[in-house]
């Protein structure tokens, strides 16, 4: 298919800079709400590895976080 010069029906139109500006900001909200999405369907991973490092840092007796020391409880709770 060949196009003939006059297929354009008048002068090109100007763009204004607020028309730019709003495709910007338009393209980087979709692009945010793409990874928005990735990370919502990630997330449950994440979430589940956080809770298992969180559960193995607890005391089994008492349930107090042990960060880097033995819990000093005698297993009352």
């Amino acid at each position: 298919m060949t196009l003939s010069p006059g297929w354009r029906s008048g002068p090109p139109t100007p763009v204004s800079a607020s028309d730019v500006i709003a495709k910007i900001v338009l393209l980087f909200l979709v692009f945010i709400g793409v990874l928005g999405m990735i990370g919502k369907l990630r997330a449950p991973r994440v979430v589940r590895r956080a809770q298992d490092r969180l559960s193995a840092a607890k005391c089994a007796k008492c349930g107090r976080y042990t960060f880097g020391k033995p819990c000093d409880c005698t297993g009352r709770g």
